[in-house]
């Protein structure tokens, strides 16, 4: 009997930190800088670095868990490891599926947008390509398809570096303003601090996305636990420099009320136009489609491999490596959710199905490590980590509840 084809391991340390750059960073924070600095204001750095320190509970037991079991579908299988339930880890994975569907759909709806400014093309016509022509490379390879996603990553960090340049006058009066950063200790002051942390927040919501390509990692369990604490780090580091040159450069109450935030701050500091600043951002754009579509034909698969759901959608084509019927099956309901449906109140579930998956995988986790002895040769975290976790991401999901029942 002929032995099924499986995915093929292509990814390197660079390529997987590269693959969780995209999602993490992508367009989000080139609008994100404005709202965080709206309820901020000059301290938006420091709303960014709490976002950090509440992220990074999650962010490493995500780390742990692709060690301990370097499995597609990553955050469905931690929660059938961790609470043995089949229907809850399915459901859990069909949550992510739902979430990465309706992001990328959402990010084409986008796309289109701008780009039907720039070429009289029909809106349907214009969706229907672009959704092909991630289908057909997230199908071609997952070394081709990640490769294309790393170059559109770099233009997005180098749009960031961009930025960071153009303020350079700005940074030679750091030292003079850098009391301006320092908080005091009022409640209006950390209200506003925290409250730019609760938006910031969702700026590093992406790392979890690398653990479903975990079968596609060459020495996973080793490999992708660094690569999400290297995507959190330089993550941090950018989104901090990236804070301090904008509310150096524009004041705050002008980054909030304009609707490209970081364009402004480019042609603020540069004197030029924000050309390239938009450029960029529209690659960033079309990276989250592809990076979206690839993460949910690998959960189908990593659930299809399980048995939670129709095995055809575990196959693996001879030639490609890839879940071709699975990629197929996603872009096709990414297709239709961006021809024929309004996406504003799905898009915005998105943060609330995230922060679900959050608090149940940080769960599974701590029932895990109270019965499982730790790997040899893994990076084990305390126990209180998963707890911490837990406890953060069940505190922004009843946050965002109450917005969403109060509006």
């Amino acid at each position: 009997m002929a032995t099924q084809p499986t995915l093929r391991r292509r990814l390197s340390l660079v390529h997987i930190t590269l693959y969780g750059l995209g999602t993490t960073i992508g367009a989000g924070i080139y609008a994100l800088i404005g709202e965080v600095a709206g309820a901020a204001g000059m301290f938006a750095p420091i709303s960014f670095l709490v976002a950090a320190l509440l992220v990074v509970f999650t962010a490493l037991s995500f780390a742990e868990l692709s060690g301990r079991f370097p499995r597609a579908a990553g955050e469905a299988v931690y929660v059938r490891q961790g609470f043995g339930s089949n229907a809850l880890a399915l459901t859990i994975g069909l949550l992510v599926v739902l979430a990465a569907v309706v992001s990328s759909a959402t990010i084409i709806n986008g796309f289109v947008g701008y780009f039907q400014t720039l070429f009289d093309v029909p809106r349907a016509v214009a969706i229907t390509a672009l959704a092909l022509a991630l289908c057909g490379l997230a199908a071609w390879g997952i070394g081709e398809s990640v490769t294309v996603a790393a170059v559109f990553t770099v233009m997005e960090i180098g749009g960031l570096l961009l930025i960071i340049w153009a303020g350079g006058d700005s940074l030679a009066d750091l030292p003079a303003r850098a009391v301006e950063f320092v908080p005091p200790g009022t409640a209006l002051a950390w209200g506003g601090i925290m409250t730019g942390a609760f938006l910031a927040f969702y700026a590093f919501i992406g790392f979890e996305d690398m653990v479903n390509v975990a079968e596609e990692v060459k020495d996973a369990p080793k490999v992708l636990p660094f690569a999400i604490v290297i995507t959190l780090v330089v993550t941090l580091l950018l989104y901090m420099a990236v804070a301090v040159v904008s509310v150096l450069t524009v004041p705050p109450g002008e980054l909030a009320a304009s609707g490209a935030p970081l364009a402004l701050v480019f042609e603020r500091g540069s004197g030029t136009s924000a050309l390239p600043i938009t450029a960029i951002s529209v690659f960033a754009i079309v990276n989250g489609a592809l990076i979206q579509m690839i993460l949910a034909s690998r959960v189908l698969y990593g659930m299809a491999g399980q048995g939670w759901i129709p095995a055809v959608l575990g196959r693996v084509h001879p030639y490609t490596r890839t879940p071709v019927i699975a990629t197929g099956l996603v872009a096709a309901v990414i297709l239709g959710l961006a021809l024929w449906f309004q996406l504003g109140p799905l898009a915005k579930a998105t943060s609330v199905v995230a922060l679900i998956v959050f608090t149940v995988v940080n769960l599974s986790l701590w029932r895990v490590k109270r019965r499982a002895p730790a790997p040899a040769g893994l990076t084990i975290y305390p126990t209180w980590v998963p707890v911490a976790g837990a406890a953060v991401s069940a505190g922004f999901l009843l946050s965002e509840l109450f917005r969403a029942f109060s509006a």
